[in-house]
Formats: C-alpha cells, sequence, structure tokens
C-alpha cells in the first residue's frame, strides 16, 4: 500500500474532517473537530496542507480576540507540523443573511457586507501564505425565474469579482481567485453552474488571468457531465488553480463520497490526465466522511483519500508503460491527434488545392477503419484491476 507523504500535496478542507454529520433530515453524530487536532492528524496521514472557510476557523461574528487567537493557534500547529495552508475559501451561505446569495443578493447591503468579508478573508489569505482564494456561489442562484435577473446578477457578479481583483493588485499580494461550479444545491439553480458557464464568465472579467476554476467531481456529474473532459478543458485554457477531489455516482444530491468511491473509471482517468499533463497544484479532497462514522472512521477516511489517489497513479503510470497499450493507443489514433490538420504554412487554399483531401479520398475506405477503442478501454480497465 503506498504511503502519503508532503510531497504529494495532499490537501483537506477543515470542513470535511470537521463534518459534524448533520444533514436536513438528522442531527450531528459527530462532536465539534478542534483546528490543531485537524491539523495534527492529517500531518501524521502524510497530508501537506489544510484549507478552511473563514467561519470554519472563527465563529462567525467573533470578536477580534477570539479571530487572534484562533489564527494563532493555526499558525502553530502548522509550524510544529510543516503543515501548509494552500487555499483559503469565505463562507457565504450559511447564515440566514445570504439566503438570496452574496455577491448576486437582489439587497445591496447584503453585497456589500458579502464582499468586506472576502476582503478581510483575502487579507488573512496573504497572512498564511495561500496562494489561491476560491469562490463557490453556493447561494448565488434561485428558485424561480420571475425573482432573478440573471444579467444583471451576472454584472453584480462580475463587479465583486473585478473589485476582489484591483484589491489583490492593489495591494501587492500573489494571489489568485478561483470559481467553484455547481450547478444545484442548495439553491435550486446556481449560477455559473459548470466549468464551462465559469471560463465563459471568466473571459469577460477585467482581469482573466488572475481568475481559474476549481472544478469538484460530484458538482460536475451532479450535471450528467463527464469531469475529465472539464478538467481537461480547464487545463486546455490555463485555468485549472485548483481542484476538488471526492466521488460521485450518477445524477442525485452532492454525495462527497471519499475519492474513487464513485465513478471508479472516470478517477482512473482524472489521476492519468493529472500526473501527465503538468499540473503541480494541490491534491484537495473536499468529501465528507459519512454520517454512519465516529472519529476513527473520520480519520479512516481521509487516509483512504490519498491511498485511491496514490494507487490509481501507480495505475495509471503502469498503464502507460504497457507496450501493448502504446500499440493499442497506436491503433486507436489517440497521438495522431495531436498532429495538425493543416501542415505548416498551409491555409484554405492550399487545401483546396490538394485533391488528395477531398476529391481523391475515399471515405467509404476510410469508413471501414476500426480503431480498436473497446480494446484499449479493456487494457485500461486490465490495469485497474490488476487483472493479468
Amino acid at each position: 500500500m503506498p504511503t502519503p507523504t508532503p510531497a504529494d500535496r495532499f490537501s483537506f478542507g477543515l470542513w470535511t474532517v470537521g463534518w459534524q454529520a448533520r444533514d436536513p433530515f438528522g442531527d450531528a453524530t459527530r462532536p465539534e473537530l478542534d483546528v490543531v487536532e485537524a491539523v495534527e492528524r492529517l500531518a501524521e496521514r502524510g497530508a501537506w496542507g489544510l484549507t478552511f472557510h473563514d467561519d470554519d476557523l472563527i465563529p462567525f461574528g467573533a470578536d477580534a480576540g477570539t479571530r487572534d487567537k484562533q489564527i494563532a493557534r493555526l499558525r502553530d500547529a502548522l509550524t510544529a507540523t510543516g503543515m501548509t495552508v494552500p487555499m483559503i475559501t469565505t463562507n457565504l451561505f450559511t447564515h440566514p443573511v445570504f439566503k438570496d446569495g452574496g455577491f448576486t443578493s437582489n439587497d445591496r447591503s447584503v453585497r456589500r457586507f458579502a464582499l468586506r468579508k472576502v476582503l478581510r478573508n483575502v487579507e488573512l489569505a496573504a497572512e498564511l501564505g495561500a496562494r489561491t482564494f476560491v469562490l463557490w456561489g453556493g447561494r448565488e442562484g434561485s428558485e424561480y425565474d420571475s425573482a432573478k435577473d440573471v444579467r444583471a446578477a451576472l454584472d453584480r457578479y462580475r463587479e465583486a469579482m473585478d473589485l476582489l481583483c484591483q484589491f489583490v493588485l492593489d495591494r501587492g499580494i500573489d494571489l489568485r481567485f478561483a470559481i467553484e461550479p455547481k450547478p444545484n444545491e442548495p439553491r435550486g439553480d446556481i449560477l455559473l453552474p459548470t466549468v464551462g458557464h465559469a471560463l465563459a464568465f471568466i473571459s469577460g472579467l477585467a482581469h482573466p488571468e488572475m481568475v481559474g476554476v476549481n472544478p469538484e467531481v460530484g458538482h460536475e456529474q451532479m450535471a450528467g457531465l463527464n469531469f475529465v473532459h472539464g478538467i481537461a478543458q480547464a487545463l486546455w485554457h490555463g485555468k485549472l488553480f485548483h481542484i476538488d477531489l471526492n466521488g460521485q455516482r450518477g445524477i442525485k444530491f452532492d454525495q462527497d463520497l471519499v475519492f474513487g468511491h464513485g465513478d471508479l473509471v472516470n478517477a482512473f482517468s482524472l489521476v492519468d490526465l493529472l500526473e501527465n499533463c503538468g499540473y503541480d497544484g494541490p491534491r484537495h479532497f473536499d468529501y465528507k466522511p459519512s454520517r454512519t462514522e465516529d472519529i476513527t472512521g473520520v480519520w479512516d477516511s481521509a487516509a483512504a483519500n490519498m491511498q485511491m489517489y496514490l494507487q490509481l497513479k501507480e495505475r495509471a503510470a503502469a498503464f502507460r508503460a504497457d507496450p501493448e497499450v502504446a500499440e493499442a493507443l497506436a491503433t486507436a489514433g489517440v497521438p495522431d491527434l495531436s498532429t495538425p490538420t493543416l501542415a505548416p504554412g498551409e491555409g484554405y487554399a492550399e487545401l483546396l488545392a490538394d485533391r488528395s483531401a477531398f476529391e481523391d479520398f475515399d471515405p467509404d475506405a476510410a469508413g471501414r477503419r476500426g480503431y480498436g477503442f473497446v480494446r484499449l478501454h479493456q487494457l485500461a480497465l486490465d490495469h485497474l484491476m490488476r487483472a493479468w
């Protein structure tokens, strides 16, 4: 069994291991978890980083003394263990004031309060050395089409993002922002519901170079989408600033299972992509230990996330090193897709003059080609299952 180390860059949200397992139908099944214990226990298991919402660390509305004490306790635990804080985010969804959103609430005073809350947390991110600031707009949306002017809401969303970027630039803070998409839950329809929506929105910002995405496995799969495809497009745009790993089985509520405990085949392909694309960011787990678990089960599940990733990493490496896989990839034409369709210096005039591209091309013969995709996929499953 592979052993996690800080070199693997595994990080966990404080809200994950610290989840008390309340849900809409039941009370908590576990006690509160202190931040110092969370840091120590994760470090013991080889984790590298801890992330948090402001309200995870500091109770909403806490006075300055309480805030300073909690930050100091976290700093001391980080120093003692060597753990880091790679990412911070802000809770704009729990308190009733955010019932209609933060940045896009119909109430202007709420929008101003939300911006102040985030700006305060941006400063905390700078103090702790975080490099990424994630924004999940869980309440930015509606249940009723008539209740939200979506065009105006997107104006306000852009206004907020532009202000945050300008604040970071003016203060000289080394920080990027990452939007986390989700289609629904807790709102009936959440704004920027998928990676594609978020990428389109970012292109219209004043500083698009400072804003990327933080896709989550379950969120894209809740929309019936292929998470690996979404990650590949985010990488293609140079916008994968952070990633949330967990497990999901189909289009239903957000399950937040251990990574790989949902769509295992897609998880295998995801790890294969991340380990071969040059992504050097955190492998961040945003899951929830099952409500059935006691505190021992919490730490078992945290370890399971890292073990699953490392095992899939091993399987993916073996898959790529297998000569039979290389032959199957060649038969399928996968490497050929990297060859430009147009020759160097070729334009439409040269293409139109090339009879082999159309007049002399035999589409019937080309149509008889077999690509061998099923054999290739079976080889992937063989490696995943170690069935050889």
